[in-house]
């Protein structure tokens, strides 16, 4: 004979959260606690110190760059061995741009660090950059040969998996970016799907940054697990 769950428990049941994903916010959601800045001077004035709050804000708990000046937000910790998630739009109405999420961040702030770049640009969320430290030396990265791309002379730049595939959704509606970094490896998935991928990479630990590069481009649910 079968007896019936009483009906607290059946509450019980249907309303209990999921259980912890071991994910942490890097973003509050309410300002930029835990986060630094930097941003290039003028031409004109390159003593000048741009305002942040000109460039990044927070609003309704999404994190929104003008992208002017060029520069990014970096976090103030380091990180080595994690799987980092986030979520990005350029506005529906724009024309997209240009952004990109600089890992193991590295040495002096400049425009721009010493890091390898998960590329945000419109429809080339995947692809991967290299950017040299202060001395121009390119960090090493094993990144399949068949996808660097031979218009770029410094051999910076590595397309994605079947780079002519749009993974991404439309401007105004949100993707997803997951990265993991384990040791000098890392991969990069958008929305669901595995874009790319580097291995023995000299450079495993450092700060995470968002760029400002141009376009207005809009974060949220950026979280981390170790």
């Amino acid at each position: 004979m079968c007896r019936s769950l009483p009906l607290l428990a059946v509450i019980l049941v249907a309303t209990s959260t999921p259980a912890d994903d071991g994910f942490t916010p890097l973003f509050n959601g309410k300002d930029t606690t835990g986060w630094t800045f930097t941003l290039r001077p003028p031409k004109d004035t390159p003593d000048a110190k741009p305002d942040p709050k000109a460039t990044w804000s927070v609003t309704d708990g999404v994190l929104v760059c003008t992208g002017k000046p060029n520069g990014y937000i970096a976090t103030e910790k380091e990180y080595a061995d994690y799987t980092l998630r986030l979520k990005w739009r350029f506005p529906k109405d724009s024309k997209g741009g240009n952004s990109g999420v600089l890992l193991h961040l590295t040495g002096e702030n400049r425009v721009w660090p010493n890091s390898v770049e998960a590329q945000l640009a419109a429809w080339q969320a995947g692809d991967i950059w290299l950017i040299a430290d202060k001395d121009g030396r390119l960090p090493k990265l094993d990144i399949d040969p068949a996808r660097k791309d031979a218009a770029n002379k410094e051999g910076r730049h590595y397309f994605r998996l079947n780079k002519d595939e749009k993974v991404e959704k439309p401007f105004g509606e949100w993707n997803q970016y997951e990265i993991t970094c384990r040791g000098g490896d890392m991969t990069l998935t958008v929305n669901g799907k595995m874009m790319n991928e580097g291995k023995n990479g000299e450079l495993k630990k450092g700060r995470i940054a968002l760029q400002s590069e141009g376009a207005p481009i809009e974060f949220k649910d950026i979280e981390i697990k170790k």
